[in-house]
């Protein structure tokens, strides 16, 4: 079946994105695999009338408000092959065998993220071991809280985390700052730990308890750290898409109508944007959806 706009990848920018064409009454495909990046939260903030709720919910509800039209479709799959055709449409297969072809493509396949080797560190994310504190720093503020360094930007990191709680940034033994840069730090009254992490543990009061090498111990409310990012699908590199370096690992490169360096092929969310939040994914994919929508208009 062909589709005016496909779009891969069924979380926030995919949905707003999907929603804007539905309402141009174009037939609209969301291809999903069903592993938002934020599975692991228990609770999204910072997303205006939205505060507090579960991720899973605010999803829930878009899905079913993206289906009352009858023009869209949602197919719980992993799209993992797209081609270009020779004309001005593209073919997206997936792991069921099926394929779509449509006029339009946005992608809003999102990233991974690649987490320190730390033992313990999986198992927290998401609940004591975050990333982004405009999203859940308010939470777990007023307390000591750790940077886990992954590279230099985790002093940046550090410094601006000091306006939740009483910060120590833990090197890691991945960096050592100079004199500028501890002057920096202590002019936010942050400490600086050099010593490696060992381990994390739930500390049995709702925080962690850092073990360091040498036997020594720190408690944290919660541990925020910076992980790489990589791209969650391949779609963007079959497809023949630039990158950009971002601050954490390549993104999509679009310009200001969201189209990558492919004619017809948009992308939106944490792919195609270094700072990641869910305001930002959903202004991004409601924007891809619109210019998508006027490119079938005026070609």
């Amino acid at each position: 079946m062909q589709y005016d706009l496909a779009v891969v990848g069924g979380s926030f920018a995919g949905l707003s994105a999907a929603i804007q064409a539905a309402r141009a009454r174009r037939k609209v495909l969301v291809i999903d695999a069903g592993q938002p990046r934020n599975r692991f939260a228990e609770h999204s903030h910072g997303f205006l009338g939205q505060d507090g709720r579960a991720p899973d919910a605010i999803l829930d509800e878009a899905r079913r408000q993206l289906l009352a039209y009858p023009t869209a479709r949602i197919v719980t799959a992993r799209a993992d092959k797209a081609v270009a055709n020779s004309g001005s449409d593209f073919e997206i297969s997936t792991d069921g065998q099926e394929t779509f072809g449509a006029a339009r493509l946005v992608l809003a396949t999102g990233v991974r993220d690649i987490l320190p080797e730390v033992p313990g560190l999986a198992g927290q994310w998401g609940r004591t071991v975050l990333h982004c504190p405009y999203c859940h720093g308010y939470e777990v503020s007023g307390g000591p809280l750790g940077v886990l360094a992954t590279g230099p930007m985790s002093l940046h990191q550090a410094q601006l985390i000091s306006d939740w709680g009483d910060v120590t940034l833990f090197g890691n033994g991945l960096i050592e700052p100079d004199a500028e840069e501890m002057q920096a730090l202590e002019r936010r009254n942050i400490r600086f730990e050099p010593a490696a992490v060992s381990e994390l543990r739930e500390d049995g009061s709702g925080g962690l308890m850092v073990h360091l090498d040498g036997g020594r111990k720190a408690g944290v409310r919660a541990m925020f750290t910076a992980p790489r990012n990589q791209m969650a699908s391949p779609l963007a590199e079959q497809l023949g898409c630039g990158f950009t370096d971002g601050m954490l690992g390549p993104v999509i490169t679009v310009d200001e109508r969201q189209q990558t360096t492919v004619p017809g092929v948009y992308a939106a969310g944490d792919a195609a944007r270094a700072m990641h939040n869910i305001a930002f994914a959903v202004s991004g994919g409601a924007f891809a959806g619109v210019c998508a929508h006027q490119s079938l208009v005026f070609g």
